[in-house]
């Protein structure tokens, strides 16, 4: 039986949201210590194994509880609502930043942002927005998202019976997808830029996490020094935060990175998730499940917030969406001072923990009132 919320996937739910908030204001001080920066994978990763992990944990306990046919319609229903808000997300974000780029002179943001397309097209934008093939900038997590929450409606009861079938069989398209050119097309560069035929396969390693974490496991050696899974992780982890950091200074990573160990290195595809990307991903995953395996941290005040944030992902995802053109905006009419860089960071990640707190009051008040009318 799977079992009930972890206080942890929250947390790090609401700390890939801040990251992503961050990283989506160009130039931003704060986006220099975000994931990117520390490794070859990035808050993205951690967006959809989480959202795979949730999804899996969620819905999985309808299927058991009610049934396939029941779990499979509110996954559809799900995914409709995550359609309609990735609809009005896009209408809000061009008005903002068409407003935006009205009062700001040395950069054009409407292009930057992606939205030349419909300035240029706006028929044709508006019939790609419906069939998800307009994606500006910032845009492009939630219909992946989309596109995997739909196919976990077919996939779903497989997975909870026979999980390394299923994650087999998703290893296999993985592999084969850059090979063999499978992508979704879009407008500019032709294909999503996050390619969900090789992104499902976090999605789906997300989900056999949270079935496996569900079942019963025999004590483990607490003593991380003896574990050797845990010691390579730990030194690929290492290894890629060096390299990652040395690509500030090209001079000196061109000077002893062997062209060997380059040319088998790069490019580093985000799109099809290349498997350096993911491995990173995995052994940060696990490195960090193994130094904070309780979850007695979770209960400070800031990392409440954290995980408050992480419990309403979608709201706080939009709304970090619609700040970041508006603190680019504000910074950019600053003439991209340090301190206003900094102060929008942050007024923008306390405005999204306070949408948290709103929404989660907003719960509890909604509770209550059923209970005094039962």
């Amino acid at each position: 039986m799977l079992n009930g919320r972890d206080p942890r996937i929250d947390f790090f739910r609401g700390l890939a949201l801040i990251f992503i908030f961050w990283d989506h204001v160009p130039h931003n001080p704060l986006g220099q210590i975000t994931l990117r920066n520390i490794g070859f994978s990035d808050a993205a990763e951690v967006f959809v194994f989480l959202a795979g992990y949730a999804s899996v944990l969620a819905y999985g306990k309808v299927l058991q509880r009610e049934g396939y046919w029941m779990a499979g319609l509110k996954i559809l229903r799900r995914t409709w609502v995550l359609y309609v808000v990735h609809i009005f997300l896009l209408a809000m974000l061009m008005g903002i930043v068409f407003f935006a780029n009205s009062h700001v002179e040395t950069r054009d943001l409407v292009e930057e942002m992606g939205l030349t397309h419909f300035v240029t097209h706006p028929q044709q934008a508006l019939t790609d927005e419906l069939l998800l093939r307009f994606k500006p900038n910032l845009m492009d997590p939630l219909p992946l998202y989309i596109v995997l929450l739909a196919g976990l409606s077919l996939v779903l009861p497989l997975l909870l019976r026979q999980t390394w079938l299923v994650v087999g069989a998703s290893m296999t398209v993985y592999l084969l997808a850059p090979w063999m050119g499978w992508n979704l097309r879009a407008i500019a560069d032709g294909v999503w830029y996050f390619n969900p035929v090789t992104w499902q396969l976090l999605f789906v390693l997300g989900g056999a996490a949270a079935i496996h974490a569900s079942r019963p496991r025999p004590l483990q050696n607490p003593a991380l020094s003896r574990q050797p899974l845990f010691l390579a992780a730990a030194a690929y982890v290492l290894a890629a935060g060096v390299i990652t950091l040395s690509w500030r200074w090209p001079e000196i990573h061109d000077a002893w990175m062997p062209s060997a160990l380059s040319d088998w290195l790069y490019p580093i595809s985000k799109t099809d998730l290349s498997p350096v990307r993911l491995l990173h991903f995995l052994a940060l995953a696990y490195v960090t499940a193994k130094l904070l395996p309780g979850r007695g941290w979770t209960q400070n005040w800031l990392a409440q917030q954290t995980c408050r944030m992480g419990r309403y992902s979608l709201e706080v995802f939009c709304l970090g969406v619609l700040l970041a053109p508006l603190a680019d905006m504000v910074n950019a009419m600053a003439g991209d001072a340090f301190a206003m860089q900094i102060l929008t960071a942050l007024a923008g990640t306390a405005l999204m923990a306070l949408l948290g707190a709103w929404l989660e009051f907003n719960k509890r008040l909604n509770q209550s009132t059923k209970m005094a009318q039962a």
